[in-house]
């Protein structure tokens, strides 16, 4: 009996540990990727504690993967896969096809969406079974540990700011500069925009600077975030990658009129934005998800084409419970990947 290996939680807010599985085979319509590296997505905390519905254990997480076809199942090299291609599965596990967003072409928001680790296995092993539609070519010019974070975290900003209100020229904010927002930042600059980041800590002014921005407002420096961004003329777009209500919301009045507010980093707490701010703004507040695989060829593609790449840290899957805790509380060089083989 061939086996492989995953990492896995057995109980909510488990330790990693590793677990032998047996090989399974693709079925119709899927392929089986031996992995490369998987990025450690803030989200897997989510399914590790069991806080999202349908989660089962033991869990294995992980939907920012990297890898190659190792085996095709029935109809898989109909829609042009062979073993050997290199792929990447992010959020975007696969659609169902039939429920009213899929029906309409807006596949991301798909009311059965597949998203590994959640509706399948994840990537915290050395292999995995997916749909192909879920699948994305990963260029030459990029490396497996590169593309997972990409799958996720790039994907997401980069469809934040290129489907946003902005046009090349205009003022645009990056709120946070972690493990999405280091990568905003490179995309806005890419993408021709007058770039400000926005972070904690006059110390940050030089990495800002470093990644391109053209300015740098340090939010804890007792003026006003708005009224900061509104001494530069005022922003079109606010890509808020941070995950913090109360930071976001600053940002709200530094919008140009008409300026768009764009969500991407996950807080429960509420919005302070109350609809006078709206009105006499005529802002637009909109969430952002990830992307479908065609929206993570794109990124990919894209960054090849500019250089983009996320910050990394890796460890090997053995160490899973190192990588994983080094997310939770911040410690990790914002974007944690596993490494496979």
């Amino acid at each position: 009996m061939s086996t492989y290996r995953v990492a896995q939680v057995t109980a909510p807010n488990g330790i990693f540990e590793l677990a032998e599985r047996e090989v399974p085979q693709p079925g119709s319509g899927q392929v089986r990727i031996a992995l490369e590296a998987c990025g450690v997505c803030h989200t897997d905390a989510a399914f590790v504690s069991g806080g999202l519905p349908g989660v089962s254990f033991p869990e294995v997480p992980g939907h920012e993967i990297a890898g190659h076809i190792e085996e095709l199942g029935e109809g898989a090299q109909d829609h042009g896969w062979q073993v050997g291609d290199r792929v990447g599965v992010g959020w975007f596990g696969g659609s169902c096809g039939h429920c009213k967003s899929c029906r309409e072409g807006d596949f991301i928001v798909c009311r059965n969406l597949k998203v590994p680790g959640w509706a399948y296995d994840g990537g915290f092993a050395e292999k995995v079974i997916a749909p192909v539609d879920a699948l994305a070519r990963i260029p030459d010019a990029v490396s497996a540990s590169d593309a997972g974070p990409m799958a996720c975290a790039g994907v997401t900003v980069f469809n934040g700011l290129r489907r946003s209100a902005a046009r090349p020229g205009d003022l645009i904010a990056v709120l946070g500069l972690g493990g999405l927002g280091h990568l905003g930042v490179q995309y806005a600059i890419a993408m021709g925009f007058e770039t400000v980041a926005v972070a904690r800590g006059a110390e940050k002014a030089d990495f800002a600077k470093q990644l391109g921005a053209h300015h740098y407002i340090d939010s804890t420096s007792g003026a006003p975030v708005a009224e900061a961004l509104q001494s530069l003329g005022g922003a079109k777009v606010v890509l808020a990658t941070a995950g913090n209500s109360e930071a976001i919301t600053a940002t709200v009045d530094g919008l140009t009129p008409r300026g768009e507010l764009v969500v991407i980093g996950a807080d429960t707490a509420p919005l302070g934005v109350n609809p006078a701010q709206l009105l006499m703004g005529a802002y637009i507040v909109r969430g952002h998800p990830a992307g479908t695989s065609q929206d993570v060829e794109d990124t990919m593609a894209f960054s090849a084409l500019h250089g983009i790449r996320p910050i990394t840290e890796t460890l090997p899957l053995d160490r899973a419970d190192e990588a994983f805790q080094k997310m939770l509380v911040g410690k990790a060089r914002f974007r944690m990947v596993l490494t496979v083989g």
